[in-house]
């Protein structure tokens, strides 16, 4: 699989290096073109629909946050490239695939491009073919707390979890339900029954989901119709229960 690539980065000697490196050990990679501000930037990504940015911070007349935000929603990875390491916090804020310090460490950038080709090598297999889970969800009952004592639920008419403070509301099939138990706990006790933590707020039955969509972390659909938004960091998770 080929990575549609740009590069944005104001020196041109850091180009060439970045370029001949890619050439080099990341035949995978396919260079559409380069820019050195963020007008140029702008205009290249949307004119090409990357599946990878190398994004330099400091740039004439803004930064690569000033870029990302003027993108909006975007569906390519950002490798950021850059001699400064105070930026490592707002890169991951931004969703960035990947953070490479100057001077490039070719073993670093072979890592940073082989991470992102998998992503985008499982969103590409997703969108072949329906959506079949490795595992199936065991066949099961699990107990929740009610006021009046404990309730019982079939473990694969739970569609999702969704973390309130301290609660937890229980999505089934055909109903609705608070517990006073935290989102972690659930994720506990279903862990091994076909559910993944797709966010910090949601937990998902992977059996419920219908569709994949690609995005910063991308969304899930799910058979009710329901779309959750999947947290950049636990794409590659919840992308690994499908083949």
């Amino acid at each position: 699989m080929m990575l549609k690539t740009i590069i944005v980065e104001d020196e041109a000697t850091s180009r060439e290096i970045l370029k001949g490196y890619l050439g080099k050990y990341c035949p995978q990679v396919e260079i559409l073109g380069e820019a050195e501000n963020v007008e140029q930037a702008l205009q290249l990504i949307r004119g090409t629909s990357p599946d990878l940015v190398f994004l330099d911070v400091e740039m004439p007349y803004g930064n690569a946050f000033d870029l990302l935000d003027q993108v909006g929603e975007r569906s390519f990875e950002t490798i950021f490239v850059t001699a400064y390491d105070q930026y490592a916090i707002d890169a991951l804020n931004a969703h960035a695939a990947y953070y490479l310090l100057k001077p490039i460490s070719i073993d670093k950038l072979i890592e940073a491009v082989d991470y992102v080709k998998a992503i985008r090598q499982k969103e590409a297999e997703l969108a072949e073919k329906v959506l079949k889970p490795k595992s199936e969800v065991t066949s099961g009952k699990m107990t929740i707390p009610v006021q009046s004592g404990f309730e019982v639920l079939e473990i694969g008419d739970i569609l999702y979890c969704q973390a309130d403070d301290n609660y937890t509301h229980i999505f089934t099939t055909d109903r609705k339900k608070l517990v006073s138990k935290t989102l972690k706990y659930f994720e506990d006790a279903l862990n091994g029954n076909g559910f993944v933590r797709v966010h910090k707020s949601y937990l998902v039955n992977v059996g419920a989901i219908t569709q994949y969509r690609k995005g910063k972390g991308g969304s899930v659909v799910l058979n009710n119709g329901k779309e959750i938004m999947v947290s950049p960091a636990r794409k590659k998770e919840l992308l690994s229960y499908f083949e």
